[in-house]
């Protein structure tokens, strides 16, 4: 073991992506510090990020002055600011693309919210991003929508790297992996490589106990209390059992063998929002291998100062596959929650995605002429 926890889930065949993505971050070297140091091996973005990142603090007052000479649009602009970032934090990456052959090195770029239910749209914005900033370490975000899988599925038989986000369920993710495996069959079919494509898929983790926890405080149950805080986790850890399924199938051994990567799991969502809980509970408990964690960077400096690495993703199946149906007895419908959390997930990006433009327009318009 070494002196820095986040190193030794290497060890454990785990990757750890940052989720943040800010100019400050880029340009003052943290981000390099990160990867020479902590062993970072990626980076995932979202609205949210962005809309922090542009919002608060002043790292884009020169861009948007220099913006407010030129002829563009708040969109046309605060697009422009998110590829710029997501190229130069590519670039830093590239290094650790090369060295691991395309299993890590990765950056996630979203595409537009408001295309979340628009298959065609959702391809086509897809698309565009993948070309204009022409990496290979790209990875397009594409929520896990009923009209967001069928866009997966294109995208990758296309070539294109697709994070697949806001996964809740189960079900919705063997959905997604089964995408991924038509969408490879399909390339191949086609006579494409398939070791030039890569997929993860982006289950969110801390958001399902938000809920299920809120369910259980107001269901009044005797046994509602000693059930909250497991829901997230026992979703993550039956999700991973499939996956595992998955790998041991014919079809999978198929395609491993012409050069197809897996589709990780990759969990999402990871900071604490229960102050009674562990500031690092959902890192510690789904360390396991061929799978990445995602970390805020106040989640990432608490395991690094605290961290306790172990392969604990595989512990407490037992716990995981009954829980569901003690849940469902006090009238908490996993699946439900998961539609709910969906809908909720995609108008909290949809929200600072519109809000990164009114900025950028008051900015403008403050500028003037």
């Amino acid at each position: 073991m070494t002196d820095n926890p986040l190193l030794d889930l290497a060890d454990y065949r785990q990757s750890v992506w940052l989720d943040d993505i800010r100019r400050g971050l880029l340009g003052d070297g943290t981000l390099r510090r990160l990867i020479e140091n902590d062993g970072v091996s990626g980076v995932t973005t979202n609205p949210s990020i962005f809309e922090k990142a542009i919002v608060e603090g002043h790292d884009y007052d020169a861009a948007l002055r220099a913006a407010a000479r030129r002829d563009a649009t708040p969109a046309e602009i605060g697009d422009r600011l998110m590829r710029e970032d997501v190229a130069a934090a590519a670039d830093l990456l590239s290094a650790v693309y090369d060295r691991t052959e395309g299993r890590d090195g990765y950056v996630s770029l979203e595409v537009s919210p408001h295309l979340a239910h628009d298959t065609e749209a959702t391809v086509r914005e897809a698309q565009r991003l993948w070309a204009e900033l022409g990496r290979p370490n790209l990875m397009i975000k594409v929520p896990a929508t009923r009209e967001g899988l069928p866009a997966l599925r294109r995208l990758i038989a296309e070539g294109i790297n697709v994070n697949c986000t806001l996964l809740f369920s189960v079900a919705r993710y063997a959905e997604a992996a089964e995408a991924y495996l038509d969408a490879l069959e399909a390339r191949h079919a086609a006579g494409q490589p398939l070791h030039a494509v890569s997929s993860v898929a982006s289950f969110f983790v801390s958001r399902i106990d938000t809920k299920v926890d809120a369910r259980l405080d107001a269901c009044g149950a005797p046994r509602a209390a000693a059930l909250r805080g497991q829901a997230a986790i026992a979703c993550a850890r039956l999700a991973y059992q499939h996956f595992l399924k998955l790998s041991a199938q014919p079809r999978w051994q198929a395609l491993a063998a012409r050069g197809a990567r897996p589709q990780r799991l990759l969990w999402a969502s990871t900071s604490t929002k229960e102050a009674r809980y562990s500031d690092i509970k959902y890192v510690e408990a789904l360390i396991g291998r061929d799978t990445v964690t995602t970390l805020p960077l106040a989640t990432l400096t608490a395991y690094c100062d605290h961290g306790r690495p172990a392969p604990r993703l595989e512990e407490h199946l037992d716990r995981a596959v009954a829980l569901p149906a003690e849940l469902a007895a006090l009238g908490i419908e996993l699946e439900a929650i998961a539609a709910q959390l969906e809908d909720e997930g995609l108008r909290k990006f949809v929200e600072p995605f519109d809000r990164i433009q009114r900025h950028i327009a008051a900015r403008l318009s403050a500028a003037g002429p």
